[in-house]
This record gives structure tokens, C-alpha cells and sequence, in this order.
């Protein structure tokens, strides 16, 4: 503790140098210490892995419309209900069901040679179907557009398109190979293809396929797409270079069913002296089915709950009201961010700010703000406060899926950011698991997003 007290001072050192006169009150000291409480209770008495290693090992997957998502939902509400916050509700809200099926089978057969099976798996929102095409691979869906038509009908369109490793953000890579992913397919089937491959959004190399949500549209033939694991297109590549006519053989029983009904799980402290001035802090409930959804989005959920519970814990009332929300559906229709944002503006609610996890429970790095230049200048003059912990970098950025639709509502969203060097690795794979997930770099995530959630409530905007 003397070790940690003495990086405080030095901390707070720094910020003197650094923050104008005024911020060197005994009002920035006492915010000072008041981050280092929450910091101390995460850290000492944090409950977020507990309630992470709960929701991945009794619950799982979750994805929506599923069993679990429905029981993922009982449990947000009941954990929220023990902390005795001044308001724990769900709202109702009708979700897409897909379920995936039987487990994907896929083959080459290169000509003389023996059969080359491959892992894959079906893209979330696909048709299921079996397939047995000759291939064409393609780099982009520009590459795709030129292609004479005589090249592609009746066959297996391949996307291999590979993540930019030279981004030093992953997320712009993510973001940018993305395109073949959600409308691969239906720009395969207008150029008259039968199915559609596309290689796994990841940069790491492995026999891990990606899933992920995808696009079809109204008037174009639904054709069945799945992704490759980067070893599989990396193999399937080589095979067609050896045997253009190879082969390809794919075999899926997804579907799609009925819309379901179910909820976002809503948890608040009410504020003590701004009470209509609200500020949402959330991460999404539901998942993909291929693993348990630790890091995607378990861990922006118990994160969530984590910061009303350390403002509680520390006595830390929030002068504005706060808002945990677990939204369900952001994988594959973003019905909860929709449904939340209908609501809030139905009912006259004023967002003083959003702020979402979604990048994974990793080393908090810091926050990346949507919103106009002047606000993300005002939440920069608090980067002092977060340097000696390492959040310090608060700088333009994207909000978040869910909280997205509040755009127009709220008057900025922000992203918690960790490092995300590691996220795309196991993102929406079969490897996003809870051993996956380092408890101190959890916690210490817990304490970032709860130390701005208090600056924002202190000082509003």
C-alpha cells in the first residue's frame, strides 16, 4: 500500500504541472483520492470476475432469441436487485432468433487427390443449405464487380481478404476487412454464385473460424455464407493455385425463426442533486453461441454492474443519476440500443452522456470520445487523474453499437478502451472463453470507467 501511496503522490505531482491553476484546488485532491477509492474497492474487493466466471460457466452463450440469453437475463436482473440500487427493471423488446444447427461440415476435393477438410462456420443470420461448387477467390467485393459473369455463376465466391496488420488500432482493421463479411454474400449472389467463404476477421493465425453477423437484401437471392479459419483460407488459397477446378463442398443447417421476445436489463442509482440528468453506462447481454462470450461481451456487462456497485461501495453518491444497462441483441440487430434510445426519447429523458465496453476486458488504455471537438477538449483536462493508472488516453473515438443510437439524444458518447492487440484473436470464436480473462486487468477496467462515470456526475458537462 506505501507503493501505491507513493505513485499517487507522484501522480499528483504530475497533474499539478500539468493541470491549470485551478484544478490545483483541494477539489482536484479530493477528486484524486476519491479515483483512488474506487480503485482500492475494484481492486481489494472487486466482484466483477466472480460474476463474469457465473454468467460464462452456468450460463454460456447468449446468443439472441436462445435459452441462455433468456436466463443471462434473470441473472443481470438479480445481481443488480442485491445491490440494492434505487431501481433494477427490464424493458421488453422483440429480438431476432437464429439458431445455428448441427456443427458445419466443409471439403476441397482437388481432383485426384483425397478430400481436405476444413473448419468452418455458418455467418450469423445465414441460410443453411449444402453446397458442391467450383471456387473463385476474390480479394474484395470491388475485385468481385468486375469480374466477367461467366466467372462466377454457379460458384463458390471465396473473400480473402486478410486484416490490415500494419493498423496499429485493431479496430480500424476489423472495421475495414469487415465489408466482405456482412455483404459478401449478397454481392456473390447478384453476380449469380451460389454460396459465399469468407476468411475469418482476425489477425492471428489459426484453425479458429470467426462468426459474425451478415447482410442479405430484399430481392436477391439468400445464399448460404460461412467463414474460414485464417489457416483453412490460407490452405484452400494454396489449394486453388495448385487446381483452379477444385471442388468445394459445404454443408450448413442454420436457420432463421420467429422474433422473441426479450429484455435490457436496466439497474440505477439516482442522483442526489441532478436526478433527470442520466448517465447510461452499458455493455451488451447477449453473444454468440460458439463459446461463452467472456470477452464479447461478458466482460462490458459485469463491468457495467461494477460501477454502480464501487460508487455504492465507496459512498461516491453520483450527483446525476447513473444507469447500468446490459442491451440485448447488439450481435446480430442492435434491437436493445434501438429500443433503449425509442424509450428514452418517448419519455422525455435527458442523456447527459453514453458510455460503452465492448472492446473486451483487457489493460485499460483509456476512452475514445463521440462528440463535438469542445467536449472531448473538457473530458482531456481530466487525463491527469487517469495517468497514474494507465487510462489516460482520452481522445476522439467511436461510442459503441448499443449506445449509438442515443446520438441524437445524449450529448457525447464515449468507448471505454482497452489494449486490443489480443481481442480480434478469439472475437466471436469458439476461444472467447474465461480463462481468457486476466482478473487485474478486468478490475482495473472496473475502476477507469467508474472514476469517469464520477467526474461526469460531479461536473456534468
Amino acid at each position: 500500500m506505501q507503493f501505491l501511496r507513493a505513485t499517487l503522490a507522484a501522480g499528483l505531482l504530475l497533474a499539478g504541472l500539468a493541470l491549470p491553476a485551478a484544478a490545483q484546488s483541494s477539489t482536484a485532491k479530493t477528486d484524486s483520492l476519491n479515483i483512488r477509492k474506487l480503485y482500492d474497492e475494484a481492486l481489494l474487493r472487486g466482484q466483477s470476475y466472480e460474476n463474469l466466471r457465473y454468467l460464462t460457466g452456468q450460463i454460456g452463450g447468449r446468443l439472441s432469441g436462445s435459452p441462455q440469453a433468456e436466463q443471462a437475463v434473470q441473472w443481470g436482473k438479480q445481481v443488480m436487485e442485491k445491490m440494492g440500487l434505487d431501481r433494477v427493471y427490464l424493458q421488453e423488446v422483440m429480438v431476432p432468433h437464429w439458431e445455428r444447427g448441427a456443427k458445419e461440415k466443409a471439403e476441397a476435393k482437388p481432383g485426384k487427390g483425397k478430400p481436405v477438410s476444413f473448419n468452418v462456420c455458418a455467418l450469423g443470420g445465414s441460410v443453411g443449405g449444402k453446397l458442391k461448387a467450383q471456387v473463385v477467390e476474390v480479394q474484395s467485393l470491388p475485385e468481385l464487380r468486375a469480374l466477367p459473369a461467366e466467372q462466377v455463376k454457379g460458384k463458390i465466391v471465396f473473400f480473402n481478404r486478410p486484416m490490415n496488420p500494419t493498423y496499429i488500432e485493431t479496430g480500424r482493421a476489423y472495421g475495414e476487412a469487415g465489408d466482405q463479411r456482412r455483404s459478401g454474400a449478397a454481392e456473390a449472389a447478384k453476380r449469380g454464385a451460389i454460396g459465399a467463404l469468407v476468411r475469418s476477421l482476425s489477425l492471428a493465425h489459426d484453425d479458429f473460424p470467426h462468426t459474425g453477423t451478415m447482410r442479405y437484401e430484399d430481392g436477391v437471392t439468400r445464399v448460404p455464407a460461412a467463414a474460414l479459419s485464417t489457416n483453412g483460407a490460407d490452405q484452400l488459397s494454396a489449394l486453388l493455385k495448385a487446381n483452379p477446378t477444385l471442388t468445394f463442398e459445404l454443408e450448413m443447417s442454420c436457420r432463421e425463426l420467429p422474433d422473441v421476445k426479450s429484455y435490457n436489463v436496466v439497474g440505477e442509482i439516482k442522483g442526489s442533486k441532478y436526478p433527470n440528468e442520466i448517465i447510461t453506462v452499458g455493455g451488451h447481454l447477449d453473444s454468440w453461441d460458439l463459446a461463452q462470450g467472456a470477452h464479447d461481451d461478458g466482460t462490458g456487462c459485469v463491468q457495467s454492474m461494477e460501477v454502480l456497485r464501487l460508487l455504492k461501495a465507496t459512498g461516491l453518491r453520483p450527483e446525476r443519476t447513473v444507469r447500468a444497462v446490459l442491451f440485448m441483441n447488439e450481435e446480430n440487430g442492435n434491437r436493445g440500443g434501438l429500443k433503449y434510445a425509442e424509450l428514452a426519447k418517448a419519455a422525455g429523458e435527458q442523456h447527459l452522456a453514453a458510455m460503452e465496453s465492448d472492446g473486451g476486458g483487457f489493460t485499460p488504455r483509456g476512452f475514445g470520445i463521440e462528440g463535438p471537438a469542445a467536449t472531448v477538449r473538457q473530458l482531456q483536462q481530466w487525463q491527469p487523474l487517469f495517468q497514474p493508472y494507465g487510462s489516460g488516453e482520452i481522445a476522439p473515438g467511436h461510442g459503441g453499437t448499443d449506445i449509438g443510437p442515443l446520438k441524437d439524444q445524449a450529448k457525447v458518447l464515449i468507448g471505454y478502451e482497452c489494449d486490443s492487440q489480443r481481442y480480434f484473436d478469439i472475437h466471436h470464436t469458439a476461444a472467447d472463453t474465461f480463462d481468457k480473462v486476466n482478473r487485474r486487468e478486468l478490475e482495473l477496467g472496473n475502476a477507469s470507467m467508474a472514476a469517469l462515470v464520477y467526474l461526469l456526475s460531479k461536473y456534468g458537462l
